[in-house]
C-alpha cells in the first residue's frame, strides 16, 4: 500500500505546483494594479513605491512568483486588503463553516442516493425504478440557486418553519444552527443525492447479474442477504470514491448556496475577495480549493486500494 501511495502521491506534486502557478496568474489577469487596490483612495506617489517595494511588485514575474511561493509554503498566504488579517487566519476562521455545510450535505445525499439506487436496482423497470430516475434526473437538472429560492419563499415566507438566511454557530445555539444549516445543506445534498443515486443503480444492476449472486441465491439465503451482504458490499467500491471526490467538489459548490442563505462560509468569501479585487484572498482560497481536490483524490485512491481486494493482489 506505501508503494501505491507513494506512486499516487508523485503524480500530485506536479499537480500541485501547477496549480499554484494558476493561482499566481490570478494577479496578472485580473484587472487594475494591485499597489493601487492596496493603497486605497488617499494614496500618495510613495505610498504607492513603498507599496510595490513591498509586494515585489517591480520585480520580474518569475521573482513573485518565488517570493509567493515561499511564503505560501511557510504558512503566510498575504495579507487581506479589505480585513488586514492573514488570508491564513480568514480561511481557518471560514473553513469550519463550510465544512460543517458539506458534511451536512453529505449526510442528506447518502441518505437519499443510496437506498433509492438500491431500491431502484432491485426493483428495475417498475414504477420506483422510474420514479427514482425521474427524481434524480430533476435533482440533476434543477440549478442550486433556483431550488435554494424556492425553497425560501416555500419553507421560511410561506411557511414560517425555518430561518431564511444567516449563521449562527454551534457553540452558541446548536439548535439555531441546524435550522440555519438543514435548507441550504438540502440544497447542495439534492444534487449530490442524484448523482449517488444513479452510479448506486448502475453498480447494484452489474453487481446483481454476477456469478456470486446466482451461487448465493442458490444457496437459499433470502434475498435481504443477497442484495446486502453480497450485491451492495462489491457495489460499494465505486459509490464510495465517487462520495469522495463529491465531498471536495461541495466546496466549490457552495459559493452559490453560500451567498443566497447568506452563510459566511468557504464560498461567500472568495465572492467578497472577488467583488472587492481582495487578490490575496483569491489566491488563498483557489489555491486552498485546488489542495483539497487533490487530497480528495489520494482518499479515493486510498479507499478504493482498500476496498478492492484485487488491487491489493
Amino acid at each position: 500500500m506505501l508503494a501505491f501511495m507513494a506512486r499516487r502521491l508523485a503524480v500530485s506534486i506536479p499537480t500541485l505546483v501547477l496549480i499554484s502557478l494558476l493561482v499566481f496568474s490570478l494577479q496578472l489577469l485580473l484587472p487594475g494594479d494591485p499597489a493601487l487596490a492596496i493603497a486605497g483612495d488617499e494614496r500618495t506617489p510613495e505610498m504607492l513605491a513603498f507599496i510595490r517595494e513591498k509586494y515585489h511588485l517591480n520585480d520580474p514575474i518569475v521573482v513573485q512568483y518565488w517570493y509567493w511561493l515561499t511564503g505560501v509554503l511557510s504558512g503566510d498566504m498575504g495579507i487581506s486588503i479589505r480585513s488586514q488579517m492573514p488570508v491564513t487566519e480568514l480561511i481557518l476562521t471560514k473553513l469550519p463553516v463550510t465544512l460543517q455545510l458539506g458534511i451536512m450535505a453529505m449526510i442528506i445525499a447518502l441518505a437519499i442516493g443510496i437506498p433509492a439506487g438500491i431500491i431502484s436496482a432491485v426493483r428495475k423497470g417498475s414504477a420506483w425504478d422510474v420514479g427514482a430516475n425521474v427524481v434524480a434526473l430533476s435533482g440533476i437538472s434543477i440549478p442550486n440557486f433556483w431550488l435554494g429560492i424556492m425553497l425560501i419563499m416555500l419553507v421560511s415566507v410561506q411557511w414560517g418553519l425555518l430561518p431564511a438566511s444567516g449563521y449562527t454557530s454551534p457553540l452558541e445555539d446548536p439548535v439555531r444552527n441546524i435550522q440555519t444549516m438543514i435548507m441550504p445543506a438540502f440544497v447542495l445534498g439534492t444534487g449530490i443525492a442524484a448523482i449517488m443515486m444513479r452510479h448506486t443503480r448502475s453498480s447494484m444492476l452489474s453487481s446483481l447479474q454476477a456469478d456470486y449472486v446466482r451461487t448465493a441465491r442458490a444457496k437459499g439465503l433470502s434475498e435481504r442477504i443477497v442484495v446486502l451482504r453480497h450485491a451492495f458490499r462489491n457495489a460499494l467500491i465505486p459509490v464510495v470514491t465517487l462520495g469522495t471526490l463529491q465531498l471536495g467538489e461541495l466546496l466549490s459548490g457552495a459559493v452559490l448556496t453560500e451567498q443566497i442563505f447568506t452563510i459566511p462560509g468557504f464560498g461567500k468569501l472568495i465572492v467578497d475577495a472577488v467583488f472587492n479585487r481582495d487578490y490575496a484572498v483569491v489566491q488563498g482560497v483557489v489555491l486552498f480549493t485546488g489542495t483539497a481536490f487533490i487530497l480528495m483524490n489520494l482518499l479515493a485512491d486510498m479507499l478504493y486500494f482498500l476496498l478492492n481486494p484485487r488491487l491489493r493482489a
